[in-house]
């Protein structure tokens, strides 16, 4: 499992117009009361079905969007009425206009929106990211919190401090006891920081006990990419994002350069265990460096 996850991190973040998506399947997980995690290219999606109507988190790339919605009408015939995106990502969002014209409302924190509707440039990738189309733009867009009560369960949008970008959303399932972390976990990967969209390793780390303290050990966690995973996994990942940032503070402390921190090795530890996504460990370290040094 850990290889196919592997695999499509490597195709993550990259321009889905060069991206032969074909071969791509949907995997459907079913986790508990109605609620369920569709797993393609891109960002781990989530779907909670029931009398009231289908309601999604992200949904991955464009191309897929054919295959994403035959999924879901596998688990649910209804129509899909609220689309919420984690974060601006395009492995997140690409889907928006598609589920837009199938009825669904999309929603997601205000700075989703901004970022979108401008052209964004990634200096780790050499990347420019166009604007999307005003029909994949999100229609509600909040500051803080928002609350839905739907399909017989509380669900959160939790705005988290800046994390993964300065727009990410965390969803917690009160009745179901789901959490969705968008970007803020990269189970068994290293994460991407995206400093340039405002991103912190603090606000991970931070975002990453905000969770916890809404968990039990019988709460499932959706990562943004990775495996289904749980309080004990998330855990275990936070413990190792703290090591990392403290090796890296100690170099910065020591007046180390960019480049030098990076040849110091501050991750070595745990190179072989997070380091084989798209996320490598230089690039990693790259951007903890310019997290701590802003």
């Amino acid at each position: 499992m850990k290889n196919i996850f592997r695999l499509l991190l490597l195709i993550f973040f990259t321009n889905a117009l060069a991206q032969d998506f074909s071969q791509v399947q949907i995997q459907t997980v079913h986790i508990s009361n109605g609620v369920y995690m569709l797993i393609g290219a891109g960002g781990n999606i989530g779907v909670s079905v029931g009398d009231d109507g289908i309601f999604m988190i992200d949904d991955q790339y464009a191309p897929l969007s054919e295959k994403i919605l035959s999924a879901v009408a596998d688990i649910d015939d209804g129509e899909i009425k609220f689309l919420v995106n984690t974060h601006y990502h395009g492995d997140h969002t690409g889907g928006n206009e598609a589920m837009g014209e199938q009825g669904a409302l999309i929603i997601a924190h205000e700075n989703v929106r901004e970022r979108m509707s401008t052209d964004q440039f990634r200096a780790i990738f050499n990347q420019t990211i166009p604007a999307s189309s005003d029909a994949s733009l999100p229609v509600v867009t909040f500051t803080d919190e928002l609350t839905f009560h739907w399909n017989a369960d509380t669900i959160r949008v939790i705005h988290v401090a800046p994390a993964h970008t300065d727009g990410d959303s965390i969803l917690h399932f009160e009745e179901a006891n789901i959490i969705h972390m968008g970007d803020n976990f990269f189970n068994g990967y290293y994460p991407f920081i995206d400093v340039g969209s405002g991103g912190d390793i603090n606000g991970i780390i931070s975002a990453g006990y905000q969770a916890l303290s809404l968990a039990d050990k019988d709460t499932r966690i959706i990562p943004g990419h990775g495996s289904l995973s749980d309080a004990k996994g998330l855990g275990v990942w936070l413990d190792m994002l703290k090591v990392a940032r403290a090796n890296m503070q100690n170099l910065i402390d020591q007046g180390l350069s960019e480049d030098q921190a990076i040849a110091a090795g501050a991750t070595s530890e745990f190179d072989e265990i997070y380091g084989g996504g798209f996320m490598n460990p230089e690039n990693f370290n790259r951007l903890l460096y310019q997290s701590l040094s802003h």
